[in-house]
């Protein structure tokens, strides 16, 4: 574990998260600044900085997961994809964002959108008690899969 590190932290317990599932090598929560209601995020307990440092082994642990995660959301918010993706772009943590797709820009990439100037603004902070429930739908529904 980084002390610093706000994902250690989460898969330690000793910072609180909606945790979906964990393990001996994995954990996944939810996102409290969603995209998209379901937002989720897996990350390793042990600390590698970005993705390509995984070692093959524990990634692809992080994909399976990912993979009954997505049957999941798909049922529980009827959309037809998740995005699973590796993003490193926020905290220095390997981790992989699952995010129900409702509009094709929920996840986005400057190469297909037309307009020159895009305005982005902060997700919302959910409530913990929202995140809470959310939480348990899921983890019911996973340990279905």
């Amino acid at each position: 574990m980084t002390t610093d590190c706000l994902f250690c932290k989460i898969a330690a317990g000793t910072v609180p998260g909606h945790i979906l599932h964990e393990d001996e090598a994995i954990v996944a929560f939810l996102d409290i600044n969603p995209i998209r209601d379901g937002h989720a995020q897996i990350v390793p307990r042990v600390h590698h900085a970005y993705f390509d440092e995984l070692p093959p082994e524990l990634a692809s642990r992080i994909l399976h997961l990912g993979q009954r995660l997505a049957v999941v959301l798909k049922r529980l918010y009827g959309v037809r994809r998740v995005a699973f993706c590796f993003t490193g772009g926020d905290v220095p943590h390997a981790h992989a964002h699952l995010v129900p797709m409702h509009m094709p820009t929920d996840i986005t990439s400057r190469r297909y959108i037309v307009e020159e100037k895009l305005t982005f603004r902060a997700t919302p902070r959910v409530p913990d008690a929202t995140l809470a429930e959310t939480a348990l739908r899921l983890r019911r529904e996973l340990a279905l899969t």
